[in-house]
């Protein structure tokens, strides 16, 4: 080829990659198999294999949105847990919620819940192993013994046991291989950061393999507490999973799996963006500081434990027919300590103690023909929500405020999804789901004079002020059933693009808010056994999935445009129980909104510009609005925003790899550079320009040794290199106690840490 030729080859390639401004370096371009493959030859690229529709499939041929990620690129960029796979994610908010640790706060497309509240669904499902986590508790979980994350965008119903409205994030983790396994991982860094994992799996004989993992992840704080003198933001996870596969038969294969998870970090408090009222205190510089003295709930401290198993028996009949059942059963607890006022005095605080089981039961039938593939199947799920908390109020009347929600939720669905080969360029699918969620729960309010607590949160002695809400599950008791379809088009219009069209719905049941003051918001017992309505969206997508050069360019483009009705927003708001025009109190309060309209576009992109650069990047633009939103019958719509959803994200990766020996060893170098941008996101569906958080880049860096035989791997990763500092969550109660809460809680400052794996 000549010099000319080549040069053209390479401009085409740059100019690809930079019209596109796409692709995840994480999940389009790298996400590879359980393979475990380095730097492809000039010759190869990567297949990128996901199971979105529960069979393996080319990402470039399903006529899905979904980005996957490999154990390997999670390991080159050090992506520590799921919050972190947000960067490079279109139209995606992933985050620890507010005063927490490890609950997670997702948002896809729009769809997600902001309240961690007992009983509510969540608007992303989060699976481990096809196991849908029923509570967002622990689900900010640290990424270890994974083979890919895939993540999908848009209702998943017709191909998944729980119905989730918004997207699904799935981890699928690493089957045992059939040799002695033995990996090793440790990790420092700033702020005291050490992290250690131990993976290792071993055949017990031709039909049996066993195998463990054992992970502790530990980390001062970013910020300290003024008062008591611990960290603010740090970290002390505790992590294993047992595994045992067996083969009986070539044709029959079954996983056992248990893991447990205890997060043993200090309370994690807020920023007070305003001078507080009673006692002044001044704003702290650091934004990772608090004043916040609540430590404890029923004299234990911050806490969240969770475990669960797992069974699945898969069972090849056919060639082309596959049944599988999976069994599970998980159960968490967590000791909340929430100061919400960041203060030393008592203003507004709320101890609170959450406490969730699940189980569940799935059977899916796989057809893999070659002109007709489908699943199908049947799900139940049968969980409990309980939370019981105090809110500790500060007021003319110092109150304590025991609230105990305790939600049931016993859901059933049978669903199917299949496709036909009309001929070898142009396909179609169909799906349904048919749904039945019932929920049920007991609601108790009171009020206890004082700021000592309740009876039921360790003060025996507390004064009965007044019963606010006493319903049991006789009274609170709904059940909602749908139908949601799912229609697609796939035309493969040559070897290298792929054009599909797809239209489904979304469904969420409804339910009842836990934290239901019924005195406080002055509604009808009939209002309060209604309950909040189910929401539904329904979901136009266009795409185009191209690849150029023989694989070495990629690019997936999606246009989607989504009806959502009925929206469920759970939030606390403060309340003037006695009418003296002062907020005394407050209730929760979930809102059906109305209807909104969700548009967007979504760009994925990839080129191997060389054997040793590429480029890879990400747009997305989502314009989302309320278009009713009635508030005491007044539509408010115009006054209204999407919370956690940014009209614009970016990102823009480069690497690049050269072959290094260390001391005689061969090896590979790569840089990793990355920038990704979110422009201006609000915290919740009335904007505040305290809360709000502005536009933002990030920038992350890693260099990266692999030696040739993928044994040994060292690196030096910088996070967020520009220490920005970004607000991701909030809590908003100017009126309530004598201080005033306005305060804010920020993503990790600049972290530099050094990895070392060893796979023996």
């Amino acid at each position: 080829m000549s010099h000319s030729k080549r040069k053209q080859k390479l401009l085409r390639r740059y100019a690809a990659a930079l019209i596109a401004l796409s692709g995840s370096s994480l999940g389009l371009a790298n996400a590879q198999t359980a393979t475990d493959k380095d730097v492809a030859s000039s010759d190869d690229t990567n297949t990128v294999v996901v199971t979105a529709r529960r069979r393996e499939e080319s990402l470039q041929d399903v006529p899905v949105s979904v980005t996957a990620f490999s154990a390997d690129q999670l390991s080159k960029t050090a992506v520590p847990d799921i919050v972190g796979l947000v960067q490079s994610l279109p139209n995606t908010t992933m985050k620890a919620s507010r005063a927490t640790n490890s609950t997670l706060t997702a948002f896809i497309r729009g769809v997600g819940q902001q309240d961690p509240l007992a009983g509510f669904e969540a608007g992303v499902g989060i699976y481990i192993d096809d196991v849908y986590l029923a509570r967002p508790q622990g689900a900010v979980a640290d990424i270890y013994d994974v083979e890919r994350i895939e993540v999908l965008r848009g209702p998943q119903g017709t191909l998944y046991g729980r119905n989730t409205i918004g997207g699904a994030v799935k981890y699928v983790t690493r089957k045992l291989g059939p040799e002695r396994d033995l990996r090793l991982k440790a990790t420092i860094g700033t702020y005291g950061q050490t992290d250690a994992v131990v993976t290792g799996s071993t055949p017990i004989s031709d039909t049996v393999r066993v195998g463990a993992t054992l992970a502790k992840f530990k980390r001062n704080g970013f910020g300290k507490n003024l008062v008591t003198g611990a960290d603010n933001y740090d970290k002390d996870v505790s992590a294993a999973r047992l595994t045992a596969e067996f083969t009986p038969t070539s044709d029959l294969f079954i996983r056992l799996a248990a893991d447990i998870t205890e997060d043993n970090s200090s309370p994690k408090n807020g920023y007070r963006l305003t001078v507080s009222n009673a006692s002044k205190a001044p704003i702290l510089d650091n934004v990772y500081d608090t004043r916040a003295n609540l430590t404890t709930v029923l004299g234990h401290e911050q806490q969240v434990k969770q475990h669960g198993g797992s069974a699945l028996i898969e069972y090849q009949l056919n060639n082309e027919l596959t049944l599988k059942s999976i069994t599970a059963s998980r159960q968490d607890t967590s000791y909340a300590p929430i100061d919400f006022d960041s203060l030393p005095v008592v203003d507004l605080e709320a101890p609170a103690v959450y406490k969730n089981r699940q189980f569940s039961q799935e059977l899916q039938l796989t057809y893999t023909g070659k002109k007709i593939q489908g699943v199908a199947g049947v799900y139940y799920i049968d969980a409990d929500a309980y939370d019981k908390f105090d809110t500790l109020l500060a007021g003319a009347v110092p109150l304590s405020v025991f609230t105990m929600g305790d939600v049931s939720t016993k859901a059933w669905a049978v669903f199917a999804d299949g496709s036909m080969n009309l001929s070898n360029d142009i396909s179609i699918s169909a799906g349904g789901r048919y749904t039945s969620d019932r929920r049920q729960a007991t609601i108790l309010r009171q009020l206890y004079l004082g700021t000592k607590g309740s009876p039921q949160l360790g003060n025996p002695g507390a004064v009965l002020f007044r019963t606010d809400t006493n319903l049991t599950s006789s009274d609170l008791d709904r059940t909602d059933t749908k139908f949601t379809p799912r229609l697609s088009i796939n035309w493969k219009a040559n070897a290298n693009n792929n054009v599909y069209a797809s239209w489904s719905q979304g469904f969420k049941g409804g339910g009842f808010d836990p934290r239901l003051n019924v005195v406080g918001t002055k509604i009808s017992l009939a209002q309060a056994k209604a309950g909040y309505q189910p929401e539904t969206i329904e979901t136009l997508e266009f795409g185009l999935k191209s690849q150029f050069d023989k694989g070495r360019v990629m690019t997936n483009a999606a246009l989607f445009f989504s009806n959502y009705k009925d929206v469920q927003i759970p939030g606390s708001v403060a309340v003037d129980t006695n009418g003296d025009g002062k907020d005394d109190n407050f209730a929760g309060v979930t809102t059906n909104a109305g209807k909104a309209k969700i548009s967007g576009l979504e760009l994925e992109a990839m080129a191997k510009i060389t054997d040793a650069f590429r480029l890879s990047g990400m747009y997305s633009y989502i314009d989302a609005k309320y278009t009713k939103f009635l508030v005491g019958g007044i539509d408010v719509s115009s006054q209204k925003v999407f919370q956690n959803t940014p009209k614009h994200s970016a990102n823009l990766t480069a690497s690049y790899d050269w072959p290094m020996a260390i001391s005689g060893r061969a090896g590979t170098m790569s840089l990793i550079g990355s920038a990704s941008y979110r422009s201006d996101t609000h915290q919740f569906e009335t904007p505040n320009d305290l809360l709000d958080q502005s536009a933002y880049t990030l920038f992350d860096a890693s260099l990266v040794w692999t030696s040739s035989d993928r044994r040994l791997r060292a690196g030096l990763h910088g996070k967020n290199l520009s220490n920005t500092h970004y607000k991701v969550a909030g809590y908003l109660f100017p009126t309530l106690g004598f201080e005033g809460t306005t305060t804010a809680f920020y993503g990790n400052p600049r972290t530099v840490s050094a990895t070392v794996e060893y796979k023996f």
